[in-house]
């Protein structure tokens, strides 16, 4: 028995509207996806790079985390995630944060190892402000300056430290040879001073950029240190080529 031919038109109609309705439903989830992110207007007299770092930062999912939970900056989530793999912070220690203002990974240091205020375990230091924070001694002062280390050994009564960490970076020019050179010449700064005032088995946190560190820091850091390695915690935003160098097991 032969099967009766399909109307004309009626088969193709029904698969062409289920199609049509099936692209409409992904531009209209897309439209969604789009209409969840913030877009912002360049203002007069702003700059485009101005206007899409405030963007980044609108639609940043851990600048919104810091928000909602009321940290002082995104930056918070970078020492937390370094610290829960490689347990940087423990109760009872005593940290130097360079370059700390806002605040954030002084906020993180005085969580984990407690703030007492008649004994500050965390010694601070910018040249930008920063609010007071129970637990922690702030220098207002650059620490490029030739009397700052001194500075912070006073602020320290005589302590050595367990843990110095910098988040530092120099302001960057846009020249990718110049900026590297900078934030390496902060970076070996700060692990000379940390070679200073290390206890025994210290570490060392710091930040540095596309490059990575140089052979030759490498080189003293492993005549310091027990270990040396690279880190990039998943709140560095992944189109930053920003990692951390971490140097465990101060030798002396």
């Amino acid at each position: 028995m032969s099967k009766k031919p399909n109307k004309p038109g009626g088969g193709g109609k029904k698969a062409r509207g289920k199609s049509i309705a099936k692209a409409a439903g992904k531009a209209k989830s897309k439209a969604s996806d789009r209409n969840l992110k913030t877009r912002v207007k360049t203002a007069k007299g702003r700059k485009i790079s101005s206007t899409l770092w405030l963007q980044r930062q609108l639609n940043d999912p851990y600048v919104q985390r810091a928000q909602k939970e009321g940290r002082r900056s995104r930056a918070a989530y970078k020492l937390i995630e370094l610290n829960e793999k490689h347990n940087l912070l423990r109760p009872g220690m005593r940290v130097v944060d360079l370059g700390c203002a806002p605040g954030g990974w002084c906020e993180v240091a005085t969580e984990i190892m407690g703030a007492d205020a008649d004994d500050p375990k965390v010694v601070g230091i910018d040249y930008l402000e920063m609010e007071a924070m129970p637990g922690v001694i702030f220098l207002q002062k650059d620490f490029n300056d030739d009397d700052a280390p001194d500075m912070l050994i006073d602020a320290l009564g005589g302590h050595k430290v367990d843990l110095v960490m910098s988040d530092m970076a120099a302001p960057t020019t846009g020249h990718k040879a110049t900026d590297h050179l900078r934030i390496m010449a902060l970076v070996e700064l700060a692990a000379d001073f940390a070679i200073q005032i290390l206890k025994p088995d210290g570490a060392f946190v710091a930040k540095v950029f596309q490059g990575g560190t140089e052979n030759e820091l490498l080189a003293h850091l492993k005549r310091h240190f027990k270990s040396t390695f690279h880190a990039k915690p998943a709140a560095s935003r992944k189109d930053s080529s920003e990692s951390y160098l971490i140097a465990k097991g101060f030798k002396g």
